[in-house]
C-alpha cells in the first residue's frame, strides 16, 4: 500500500533584508536600535528578517537612497538567498521606490508602508479601517506613476496622451474623491464620538499614553478587570477603548490609545488625531514606560514631542515605570577612560531616587504581569483622580 503523501499548506513568512543609512546626526548605535525596531515591525507584520545593511553617507541619495555600490552589494544577497521583501527604514521618494525595484526585482517597502500595512491588519472599529484606508490612499498617491510602467511604452505621438498617462489621470482623480469620502465620514464619526464624550462629563477621565508596547493594554486590564486585548506586539491597540473604573468609592473613565513610535508617517498622525481626542481632553494622563528597554528615556521623548503636537504635554501626569522585574542597570553616563574597567552603573533604586529628585510629578515603578507595586499605583491614582474631582466637579456626590 502507497504512503500518502502530507503537504505543508501553511503560508510561508516572507524572508525580508533591512536597509538603513548613518548620517551624521545619527550614531551606529541609535541606528542599530532603530533597525531592531524596524525588525520588530517586520516580525510584527509576519516577516523574517535575515539580513540588516547599513551604510554611512552624508544624506540619502537622491535617486536610489543608499550607494550604487551598496545597492548592487543588497541586490546579489536578495538574488543569492532568494528574498522576498526588502524593506528601508526611512520613507522613499516615488522615483527612489521605482528605481530600486527595477534594480532588486523584488517587492520594495519603506517604514511608512509597513507602519501601514500593520495598521491596516490590526484595524476592527470602523472608525480605525477608515484611518487607515485614508492613510493608506494619501501613501499611494504621489506613487501612483510606478504602478503604470508597464504601459509606458504604449505612448501617443507629439501632443498626445497614452494609454498609461490617461490611467494614472484617472485613477488619481478617484483616489482624491474617495479621500474626500473618508475625510467627511470621519468628520461623521467624530461628531458621534464628541457626543459620547460629553455623556461622560461627570466623570474624571485618565488616558493611557506612552510608545508602543509598553504594556499599557495590561495595565488598563489589571486596573479595570476588562479584557483588552493585550500582546507582545507593536501596535496591537489601534482602537480607544474607554473602561469605567472605580478604586475604593471613586470611580473615574480610563482610556487606552494607540501607541506612539518614532518615525511615524506624519499623514497616519493626522488621521488619527480624531482618536487620540481622548488624549486631548483627559484630565489625567498616565504615561506608561517600559523600563526594561535601554533607550527607554528616547522613548519617552517622542511621547512627550508628539503630546506636545497634540497640545497635551501641559496635562497632569502620572509616569509608570512598567517591567521593573526585567530592569537593565543603567550605565552612568560620565567621562571614563579606564578600558579595562566596568563602566559604573545604576540600580533601579538608585534610579529611582534620582528621578524623583529631578521630577515634581508623581511616578510609580510597578511590574503589571508580576503584579509588583501595584498597590501603590492604585493608591496614586485614587489621590490624583479624587483631587481633579474635587476641583471639577465640587457639587459631585462622591463619599470621600
Amino acid at each position: 500500500m502507497a504512503r500518502k503523501k502530507f503537504y505543508d499548506t501553511a503560508p510561508k513568512p516572507e524572508r525580508a533584508v533591512l536597509v538603513g543609512i548613518i548620517t551624521p546626526g545619527t550614531t551606529e548605535l541609535q541606528q542599530k536600535e532603530y533597525l531592531e525596531e524596524l525588525a520588530f515591525l517586520v516580525d510584527t507584520a509576519g516577516g523574517v528578517t535575515e539580513k540588516v545593511f547599513t551604510q554611512k553617507m552624508q544624506k540619502p541619495d537622491r535617486a536610489t537612497f543608499v550607494g550604487t555600490g551598496k545597492l548592487e552589494e543588497i541586490q546579489i544577497y536578495v538574488k543569492a538567498e532568494e528574498i522576498d521583501i526588502v524593506v528601508f527604514d526611512d520613507e522613499l521618494s516615488p522615483m527612489q521606490l521605482r528605481n530600486i525595484e527595477n534594480e532588486l526585482k523584488v517587492k520594495v517597502l519603506d517604514r511608512s508602508n509597513l507602519i501601514l500595512d500593520i495598521f491596516a491588519r490590526r484595524a476592527q472599529t470602523f472608525q480605525a479601517k477608515t484611518q487607515v484606508e485614508l492613510a493608506q490612499l494619501q501613501y499611494l498617491l504621489p506613487r501612483l506613476t510606478r504602478m503604470w510602467t508597464h504601459l509606458e511604452r504604449q505612448k501617443g505621438g507629439i501632443g498626445m496622451r497614452g494609454p498609461g498617462e490617461t490611467q494614472i489621470e484617472s485613477d488619481r482623480r478617484m483616489i482624491k474623491e474617495k479621500i474626500s469620502l473618508l475625510k467627511d465620514r470621519l468628520k461623521e464619526i467624530d461628531k458621534q464620538n464628541e457626543t459620547q464624550r460629553k455623556n461622560r462629563k461627570e466623570l474624571v477621565r485618565v488616558a493611557l499614553v506612552g510608545y508602543t508596547n509598553v504594556g499599557k493594554s495590561t495595565i488598563m486590564n489589571m486596573l479595570s478587570k476588562s479584557e483588552v486585548f493585550a500582546e507582545n506586539k507593536l501596535f496591537a491597540t489601534l482602537d480607544t477603548t474607554v473602561r469605567k473604573v472605580v478604586l475604593e468609592n471613586v470611580p473615574f473613565l480610563m482610556s487606552d490609545t494607540v501607541g506612539f513610535i518614532r518615525k511615524l508617517p506624519h499623514h497616519l498622525i493626522e488621521c488619527f488625531k480624531s482618536t487620540l481626542d481622548e488624549v486631548r481632553e483627559a484630565d489625567i494622563l498616565m504615561h506608561v514606560v517600559d523600563i526594561s528597554h535601554p533607550n527607554f528615556e528616547d522613548h519617552m521623548q517622542t511621547v512627550n514631542e508628539t503630546l506636545k503636537d497634540l497640545g497635551a504635554i501641559d496635562k497632569e501626569t502620572i509616569t509608570v515605570f512598567n517591567k521593573i522585574d526585567a530592569y537593565n542597570p543603567i550605565e552612568v553616563e560620565q567621562d571614563w577612560e579606564v578600558e579595562d574597567e566596568e563602566k559604573p552603573t545604576m540600580g533601579l533604586a538608585e534610579f529611582k531616587n534620582s528621578w524623583m529628585a529631578k521630577n515634581s510629578s508623581p511616578a510609580v515603578f510597578i511590574s503589571a504581569t508580576a503584579k509588583e507595586n501595584v498597590d501603590e499605583l492604585r493608591d496614586v491614582i485614587y489621590h490624583r483622580v479624587k483631587a481633579v474631582n474635587e476641583k471639577i466637579y465640587p457639587y459631585n456626590n462622591f463619599l470621600y
